[in-house]
């Protein structure tokens, strides 16, 4: 394997894991409307969007790709989509990282072809191979035209599984909108992704490390065919989750978004909060020198031993 690129403010290694190979900023739902309607006559859209890369400038990160793992507008208008490619991609190009959009159940795949990648305005899914560096990206198209459930037919999946056949060097990361995980919410269950065992059978044996995903408007993950699947929280309202299963409905906080870390054995998924908070200052770039010249041992004995009452 080729060696992790070397970036401006990278940590030193202080543990047994070096800095990871490739990052991704994975964020989801954004559910923009046209001229900006507040979406359910109550959430301002666009501004959440605008707080959440706010929140990503922060970190610092210049990541590989920034996935949004669909559900990209309410209800598919050309306006909507111009809007959010116009916020969007000079946001992505002054990090230096392509933009990788995941269609979902509330996107119209014309306009979003139209809108998004200057494609033809056709029903074919919206799909896509990304090579990150070695890292490869697969976008499946999840969406099902006049429905809100998930599904992934049989012609997807034969071209997956063309996908799959040859590995990539650092593996794979597949993105679709709909989880192949249960909720524990009932009306998620209603709109789940049908043919999962179809799929579990294309990703058997495959190189394919993680799975990205959305839908869901609040932050959980699991296993699907013994893969990591991490859902991203929505930008635009997530679910208040301090609730009865059957009474969970929408609020305007606790949006978030991921850092997805590739390591070469393993891969994080980091939820990041968007709201801003008064932060101690303790740790610092000074602290890391600090802490970086010094010995393990010294490291150890300087950070790791409890005072002595």
């Amino acid at each position: 394997m080729d060696s992790a690129p070397t970036l401006p403010g990278a940590h030193p290694q202080f543990g047994v894991h070096p800095p990871a190979r490739r990052t991704i900023v994975h964020l989801s739902d954004t559910h923009l409307l046209a001229a900006n309607r507040p979406l359910g006559g109550r959430y301002d859209t666009a501004a959440n969007l605008e707080a959440t890369m706010a929140a990503v400038t922060r970190t610092g990160v210049r990541p590989d790709a920034i996935v949004v793992t669909g559900d990209l507008t309410d209800l598919g208008e050309p306006d909507a989509y111009r809007s959010l490619r116009a916020t969007v991609e000079p946001f992505a190009g002054a990090l230096g990282a392509p933009v990788i959009w995941v269609a979902g159940n509330h996107d119209e795949r014309p306009a979003l072809r139209a809108g998004l990648l200057d494609g033809a305005s056709t029903q074919e899914p919206v799909t896509g191979v990304w090579d990150l560096g070695g890292l490869r990206l697969i976008a499946l198209d999840s969406s099902v035209p006049g429905w809100h459930h998930g599904d992934l037919d049989a012609d997807q999946l034969a071209w997956l599984s063309k996908v799959l056949a040859e590995p990539a060097p650092l593996g794979t990361v597949v993105a679709l909108h709909h989880p192949p995980l249960p909720s524990h919410i009932p009306f998620f269950d209603i709109l789940e992704l049908r043919h999962q065992a179809e799929l579990a059978e294309v990703l058997a044996g495959s190189d394919v490390r993680a799975i990205l995903a959305g839908h869901l408007h609040y932050s959980t993950s699991g296993t699907f065919a013994g893969i990591p699947v991490s859902v991203a929280a929505a930008t635009c309202y997530t679910m208040n989750l301090q609730r009865p299963p059957a009474s969970v409905n929408g609020m305007d906080a606790g949006q978030s978004f991921h850092l997805v870390h590739v390591y070469d054995d393993a891969i994080t998924h980091t939820v990041v909060p968007v709201v801003e908070a008064e932060t101690s200052e303790y740790f610092s770039p000074e602290w890391v020198a600090a802490m970086a010249r010094l010995t393990p041992e010294e490291r150890l004995e300087a950070f790791s031993r409890k005072p002595t009452v």
